[in-house]
């Protein structure tokens, strides 16, 4: 026997999309400068806004860190705080679509309970729509 209607929980969901435009997902997260963020309730998308997110042009030096031999990339002097302030503005976030990242951001996500799921999809809504019913698969391959 289920629960009047009334009384059911909703599903929702929030859904950060790494994009400089609001409808092409970036192939590189750090060097994306916002998010498309969209609110799902029960599979369906019921919000969405674009909102700011640092990138790798915020940061003194304006270049991306060479790793140390056999040091992953993403993990030298001073990379935690950057992947901090770049998921920052996403924290009441559960999911994060992305088409690429380094080890570090992608670590720095998982710590702030961020699940990442990285694609060759390129269109932001087609991506929604296809994770929204369990068809985007998460290619590790993206990983750097």
């Amino acid at each position: 026997m289920s629960l009047p209607e009334e009384q059911q929980r909703t599903q929702s969901v929030r859904i950060a999309v790494v994009s400089n435009d609001g409808e092409t997902i970036s192939r590189h997260f750090g060097k994306a400068n916002s998010y498309l963020v969209v609110t799902v309730v029960d599979g369906e998308v019921v919000a969405q806004e674009l909102r700011p997110k640092a990138s790798h042009e915020n940061f003194a030096g304006h270049q991306h860190e060479t790793p140390e031999p056999g040091q992953p990339r993403g993990f030298g002097h001073g990379s935690a705080a950057k992947h901090r302030a770049m998921t920052e503005t996403i924290g009441d976030c559960d999911f994060l679509i992305a088409g690429g990242m380094g080890q570090g951001a992608y670590q720095a996500l998982r710590e702030a309970g961020i699940e990442t799921v990285l694609t060759d999809e390129r269109d932001v809504s087609e991506a929604i729509q296809r994770y929204i019913q369990g068809d985007l698969p998460s290619l590790s391959d993206r990983l750097h």
